[in-house]
């Protein structure tokens, strides 16, 4: 039998790309706002508690299995910000465009550029698992001087992969998925998923 997961997520990018990852698994993969769930709040000043915030919250909506992801850019020069507040750097709108402008105003000059994203996802059997899966995943690179490629979301343009010389706007989707810290993430919840008797009967 099928299980059906509820992806707690609006965002249609970061959507396409867990489905993707997911695909080989037997699973129903329906997206919080196919369903027109109210978006939940992100309260916490970690990305674990956010993550699991989220996803108990869809749980208890839907009734179903609930995964979420918070994830977001640290940049050592900023003490780790954007951090939890990656979407919304610029204001409540969630403008790619004015986070990356604002990213770029506060690096002016600054030569240590390192930086990383982490993914952390969260996925609850129903909303009271007292034992959810967790899994965490980061992509270490540094902050470029312009944005480069059209690939991707977010702050994909500006985050420069030494070893691979692009951004991560400039990576197809399979080469995002190899290395991504999203992909890191996903693939500790495939490996979980695959030996999890709930989802295995």
């Amino acid at each position: 039998m099928t299980k059906k997961i509820i992806i707690a997520s609006h965002n249609q990018g970061k959507l396409q790309e867990i489905r993707t990852l997911l695909d080989p698994l037997p699973l129903n993969v329906v997206g919080a706002g196919d369903l027109l769930l109210p978006e939940p709040e992100e309260p916490f000043t970690t990305f674990i508690e956010n993550a699991l915030h989220k996803a108990r919250y869809v749980s208890r909506l839907t009734a179903s299995p609930a995964l979420a992801d918070d994830s977001g850019l640290c940049v050592d020069h900023l003490m780790g910000a954007p951090g939890i507040m990656s979407a919304r750097f610029a204001g409540l709108d969630k403008s790619d465009e004015k986070n990356n402008q604002k990213l770029l105003d506060l690096l002016h000059n600054v030569s240590h550029r390192s930086a990383h994203f982490i993914c952390c996802i969260v996925l609850v059997r129903h909303e009271s698992d007292p034992d959810p899966i967790i899994s965490i995943g980061k992509w270490y690179g540094q902050i470029a001087r312009n944005q480069s490629g059209s690939n991707g979301f977010g702050y994909d343009p500006l985050f420069y992969i030494p070893e691979l010389k692009k951004t991560a706007a400039q990576l197809t989707q399979a080469e995002k998925n190899q290395f991504s810290h999203r992909a890191k993430a996903l693939q500790g919840i495939i490996q979980a998923l695959q030996k999890d008797s709930y989802f295995n009967d």
